[in-house]
């Protein structure tokens, strides 16, 4: 695993089994995670990458987050409540050399708080495939604060999602097992 685009392209990624030997994470593959910012930039968003203020939910690895800061974005939020990924991430923030423009939390997705800082345009979740996790965590996300009006949420799974009210599906593609939605929040949410 390695980041595959920017300015930290070809560094290598911490081994999963590194952190997880059970192997109870399931990262995004390089594969798969260049098609999403190969969509993203080049999908008729513009480039919601760019400076923006990233959330990855259910962050495992943080390859999602860490990709993103390294093709422009300003800053990346990871949320997990795993030890194992826990410390996947702060080693993979590490190799990165982004210990100042992250920030890892300690927190179960599903009871996220409120955002303690400005809520985030760009979200990558990546929650266990064939559960409501994904759903639960977005709404949760939604109603806490922490994502933006306007912001596009990157969703992987291995079937195509039921969206929470206040998004509306933007784009949906099929990698191998692999689902991506793109949506995006309503700009005229409170």
């Amino acid at each position: 695993m390695r980041i595959v685009g920017g300015r930290m392209r070809g560094t290598a990624l911490t081994s999963v089994g590194d952190g997880d030997v059970a192997a109870h994470l399931r990262p995004t593959s390089d594969r798969v995670r260049e098609s999403v910012f190969n969509l993203l930039l080049n999908g008729g968003y513009g480039n919601p990458v760019q400076d923006a203020r990233v959330l990855d939910l259910f962050a495992g690895t943080g390859a999602l987050g860490l990709e993103a800061l390294s093709r422009g974005a300003g800053h990346v939020t990871f949320v997990d409540n795993g030890k194992p990924a826990q410390r996947l991430i702060l080693a993979n923030i590490a190799r990165c050399r982004a210990e100042d423009q992250t920030k890892l939390i300690r927190r179960d997705v599903l009871r996220p708080g409120a955002c303690p800082d400005a809520a985030h345009d760009l979200v990558f979740l990546d929650p266990p495939y064939g559960s409501d996790l994904g759903a639960l965590a977005l709404a949760a996300a939604l109603t806490s604060g922490w994502i933006a009006p306007g912001a596009l949420v990157v969703w992987e799974d291995d079937r195509p999602p039921a969206l929470p009210l206040g998004l509306v599906q933007m784009d949906q593609r099929r990698y191998g097992g692999t689902v991506i939605t793109i949506a995006e929040r309503a700009r005229d949410v409170a």
